[in-house]
């Protein structure tokens, strides 16, 4: 009895040691084996795969994504980047426009691989998406009439007035120096309302200002920068969380362009001056 017990032990023995042989081995995440696909990036080979990058843009927001004329060729800041950066990635751009409200649902809806928009960098997106290195930073301005000597810091706007949009940070920041605030609806009506001395300063972002200049120099003889902000914005490409391998490329070109001048070209032609950096 006692030989059939041992017999018994060692069968259960013996099978139990051919199972585990049998067993599949689990797979070792930490380096790079087993099934590991759903987790790779992949943003920059599908795009040198396609030969082609879709861009999300507004192609209605002069200066930066526009048609000249309103039916000629896209154009702008953001587009001639965008597409300096592609020609360095070796590929062509498609470009896909949309409105702005619709602009992330689209990346969201991998209808593109990359918004180009001067989408600026905030704590909130960064928690969704990824962005390349700014290739737009702007301060905020306080803008005087050209003989006003009175103004030349944010303090100095006390007891002054101004003309903001009412939704405006700049509106909230006009307030918080102390100036009377005229709600107006837009940059069109502020800088022609100081332009015509009824203010005494309004308050953007330097490039509104900048492009402004651009457009109609003859501006320069009646307004100026006063002040600027020690806040910036930081305007940058937005692709889907985790596209590491095509930031890395874009912000490798984005240093080649920044260091052969590219950007800084670009930016002078729809500026008068660098707002790349």
């Amino acid at each position: 009895m006692k030989s059939s017990r041992l017999a018994l032990i060692g069968l259960v023995a013996a099978t139990a040691l051919a199972l585990s042989g049998c067993a599949p081995a689990e797979p070792d995440l930490t380096t790079g084996g087993g099934d590991t696909a759903a987790g790779d990036d992949t943003s920059l080979a599908d795009i040198e795969a396609a030969g082609e990058i879709v861009v999300g843009t507004e192609g209605t927001y002069r200066p930066f994504t526009f048609h000249e004329g309103g039916a000629g060729d896209l154009t702008g800041y953001d587009v001639e980047i965008i597409e300096a950066v592609a020609d360095k990635l070796g590929v062509e751009v498609k470009f896909e426009e949309t409105q702005w409200d619709a602009i992330f649902a689209g990346l969201d809806a991998d209808r593109f691989d990359l918004i180009a928009n001067q989408v600026s960098i905030n704590d909130e997106r960064e928690a969704k998406y990824d962005f390349s290195d700014p290739y737009t930073v702007s301060p905020g301005v306080v803008i005087v009439a050209k003989d006003n000597s009175d103004i030349s810091s944010l303090a100095d706007l006390k007891g002054k007035t101004t003309a903001q949009s009412l939704s405006s940070n700049w509106y909230t920041l006009a307030e918080e120096n102390g100036a009377t605030v005229e709600t107006v609806e837009g940059w069109a009506q502020s800088i022609a309302l100081l332009e015509q001395g009824r203010i005494d300063a309004t308050l953007n972002d330097k490039l509104t200002y900048l492009d402004y200049v651009a457009v109609k120099p003859d501006s320069a003889d009646l307004v100026k920068i006063a002040a600027e902000t020690d806040d910036v914005s930081r305007n940058a490409f937005v692709v889907a969380k985790g596209s590491t391998t095509l930031v890395d490329a874009i912000n490798e070109a984005l240093d080649e362009l920044r260091a052969d001048g590219t950007l800084a070209e670009i930016s002078e032609k729809y500026f008068g001056a660098d707002v790349s950096q």
